[in-house]
């Protein structure tokens, strides 16, 4: 290997490593994600607004959806750069999907993060990244600037 490539992966090793000492400092480990994702999705299931939209295009794949869930959010806290997943493409044309639901997903997520998740610093993670994430699926499924840009809208 050559040093350049050493340098890349020892960079990546020392974020990995950083990370996983951060999260161990607030309490998330592996078994905290795979609660938290398995609660998270069973009140998604049961959900008025957003059940019918999720079993709709998961239908006979909610294993597999978890499984990547889990994995999703471990490469996120742990910056392991091990999802592979494409979060825009896979939100693509889901039908019944709207700018609206999103909120409604955070609420959700922020009432089962207070019933599994044990340090308030835990809780402040995963709410500020599960904004983050939901901001920028908002933007990027729902947002045009034609339409949407004040700056260009037209009296």
């Amino acid at each position: 290997m050559d040093d350049k490539l050493q340098g890349r992966a020892a960079h990546s090793a020392a974020i990995h490593e950083r990370a996983e000492a951060e999260m161990k400092l607030i309490g998330i480990d592996e078994l905290l994600i795979g609660a938290l994702v398995e609660a998270f999705y069973a009140r998604v299931l049961s959900h008025p607004q957003l059940g019918p939209v999720f079993d709709a295009r998961l239908a006979g794949r909610w294993p597999e959806h978890m499984e990547k869930m889990k994995s999703f959010w471990s490469a996120v806290a742990f910056r392991t750069g091990a999802y592979g997943g494409k979060p825009i493409q896979a939100h693509l044309g889901v039908a019944n999907m709207t700018p609206e639901l999103f909120p409604q997903w955070l609420e959700l997520f922020a009432a089962t993060l207070d019933d599994v998740v044990p340090t308030a610093e835990a809780r402040a993670w995963f709410i500020t990244t599960a904004d983050r994430i939901a901001r920028s699926l908002t933007l990027s499924l729902f947002y045009n600037p034609a339409l949407d840009d004040p700056a260009l809208k037209r009296n």
